[in-house]
């Protein structure tokens, strides 16, 4: 009786062991398939949950000054980039998608947003601007959100799409995340409140993971980039503070960067919407600012 249950003992071991071996073999398998989110654990890996940065926010932290605190005074491209970074932001975590493209195939800015889930977030910005995408009728495309909620519009009746203070309420998020901290800062006619930078390591984990991803980690296809990298690459470029990420390195290190960026840039948006496991949205608010 007890070398009996020691053989069913050993055979449910082998089975454990097999069933474990197997799932293995399969998660190596499907190397390709999860490459997104096993990439996105990896480098949120030791973080806290209180390190772990919005799209608009990482955009924010390459443009600002780390001693000064504050943004290029000739950036003008910044406030419709933080645009685009929500509505990827919306579509990246389940809130926004486009409409279908039907039968006659409309194009990636012709479609329109529409609200997936009304679910809130948590960010007060994120759910301002989902608030007003659900409440629009008839809805409105990419382009006229990003323009709607920058202010950009010669329409009186849609200026209250606007958001108001976003870099500054940005700003804030990062000082209670630890990374900023808030100063006065005193420029003869006028003060300013600023938020120099106080959480190094953060801005240099974030620095890192931009450049590794057009250097190390370089996969050459966009199906393979993780999507909040691939987006954060293509509004901090569209931000004017993509050059920030790549200012400390050496010059070969920079033309090959810049040469990778440059071929992430000439993608053909219509085209890349269409493969597996694309975000339809991410490639929209690409196309209303490549286009």
């Amino acid at each position: 009786m007890t070398s009996l249950t020691q053989r069913s003992s050993g055979l449910v071991q082998r089975r454990t062991e097999a069933s474990r071996n197997a799932a293995v073999d399969k998660e190596r398998g499907s190397d390709d398939e999860d490459y997104e989110p096993r990439q996105e654990e990896e480098d949120e890996k030791g973080d806290s949950k209180e390190t772990r940065l919005t799209l608009m926010e990482e955009v924010l932290l390459l443009g600002l000054k780390d001693r000064e605190g504050y943004t290029s005074f000739w950036n003008d491209c910044i406030s419709s980039g933080l645009r685009g970074c929500m509505l990827i932001e919306l579509a990246l975590r389940g809130r926004l998608q486009l409409e279908a493209c039907g039968m006659r195939r409309k194009s990636l800015l012709a479609r329109k947003v529409i609200c997936k889930s009304a679910a809130p977030t948590g960010d007060m910005l994120l759910d301002e601007a989902l608030k007003h995408v659900k409440e629009t009728q008839p809805p409105e495309t990419v382009q006229s959100w990003i323009e709607l909620l920058s202010g950009e519009t010669w329409n009186p009746l849609k200026l209250h799409y606007q958001l108001r203070n976003v870099r500054e309420r940005l700003a804030k998020n990062l000082v209670e995340k630890g990374v900023l901290t808030t100063e006065k800062q005193n420029f003869l006619l006028f003060d300013m409140t600023t938020h120099p930078l106080t959480n190094d390591t953060i801005k240099q984990r974030l620095v890192k993971k931009v450049q590794e991803s057009v250097l190390d980690k370089w996969v050459n296809d966009p199906g393979r980039f993780d999507k909040r990298v691939l987006a954060l690459i293509f509004l901090a470029h569209s931000s004017d503070v993509l050059e920030n990420a790549f200012a400390p390195l050496l010059d070969e290190q920079y033309d090959l960067a810049m040469k990778r960026v440059r071929l992430l840039l000439d993608l053909e948006p219509e085209a890349e919407s269409t493969k597996a496991n694309a975000n339809e949205l991410l490639w929209a608010v690409v196309a209303a600012f490549t286009k």
